[in-house]
């Protein structure tokens, strides 16, 4: 069962919750995210899944391959901060969060715990291979009808300003 969202009670906060990857689109979702808070308020999560490997004999390899995935996270965070900030998004806040697990259980298990994340937003690939690994499994797989949260999806063809005119 879901938690009800607390958002709107004394002492909360709304929460866009953003998956931070590699991947291009990542900055839409960002922008998005950062976009309406400017217009309703709130403060946007990041979230960086490091998924288990195959390789798991030895538990020292595993520990360096958590440790090396810890730092690119922050790598990731740090540069996501500046371009929120280069776009004119000083203000925003955001919370930094590093899950180790399989990312689909990893999103849905933070949104559980924190009852303050409200939406999450996902930025659609313009890649000719479909919307991209998140947005197929969540916002249009198994977890689509069930998703405890409201999912957007931005497209990955959008300018900065056209997701601040839509958000």
């Amino acid at each position: 069962m879901v938690k009800q969202r607390r958002v709107f009670e004394q002492g909360h906060r709304r929460k866009f919750l953003v998956i931070v990857d590699e991947t291009p689109e990542v900055e839409h979702a960002l922008f998005f995210a950062a976009s309406r808070i400017g217009h309703t308020g709130g403060q946007i999560v990041l979230l960086y899944v490091i998924e288990p490997t195959d390789f798991t004999q030895w538990a020292g390899v595993k520990a360096m391959q958590v440790e090396e995935e810890t730092a690119k996270a922050k790598a990731l965070f740090r540069l996501n901060r500046r371009k929120l900030d280069k776009a004119g998004f000083e203000s925003i806040v955001t919370d930094e969060v590093v899950r180790s697990g399989k990312r689909a259980e990893e999103i849905v298990k933070l949104i559980e715990e924190d009852e303050d994340i409200a939406i999450m937003i996902l930025g659609a690939s313009t890649d000719k291979g479909g919307p991209g690994p998140l947005v197929s499994s969540l916002a249009a797989g198994k977890f689509a009808g069930t998703f405890p949260i409201p999912i957007v999806v931005v497209p990955g063809n959008l300018s900065l300003d056209a997701i601040k005119a839509l958000a």
